[in-house]
């Protein structure tokens, strides 16, 4: 059974640091383009930051681009996101996803139970 499991959340203040963990089982996603979305109280999922298979390409929206980074390492088949400086509008449920494809990445065939991430001001 495959199944993405997201670690890391919970509360920070603002203009901290925090590191989301995906640990994915089941199968490896080598091959698999990841991403992360964010679901903030109230509105929609939305895409936050994608990696290529190999992690040599990245893609943000603007509206994180320069304080989140998304990064991989195959080898542990593991996917991290790092939010720097995170504001009180961070605040949503994170999740993470695989075989991602299409506009935005929204089309992902696997997807994690997600974590709560609230940033204090």
């Amino acid at each position: 059974q495959v199944q993405l499991v997201e670690s890391g959340g919970g509360l920070v203040q603002a203009g901290g640091s925090l590191r989301l963990s995906c640990a994915p089982s089941g199968r490896s996603f080598s091959d698999s383009v990841m991403a992360w979305f964010r679901q903030p109280p109230g509105k929609e999922r939305d895409l936050v930051g994608a990696i290529s298979w190999s992690g040599n390409s990245t893609f943000y929206p603007d509206s994180v681009k320069g304080r989140f980074t998304i990064s991989r390492d195959n080898t542990k088949n593991m996917m991290w996101l790092d939010i720097h400086s995170p504001k009180p509008e961070d605040t949503a449920v994170y999740y993470c996803a695989a075989d991602c494809s299409g506009n935005y990445y929204r089309r992902c065939v696997y997807w994690g139970q997600g974590t709560h991430v609230t940033v204090s001001s």
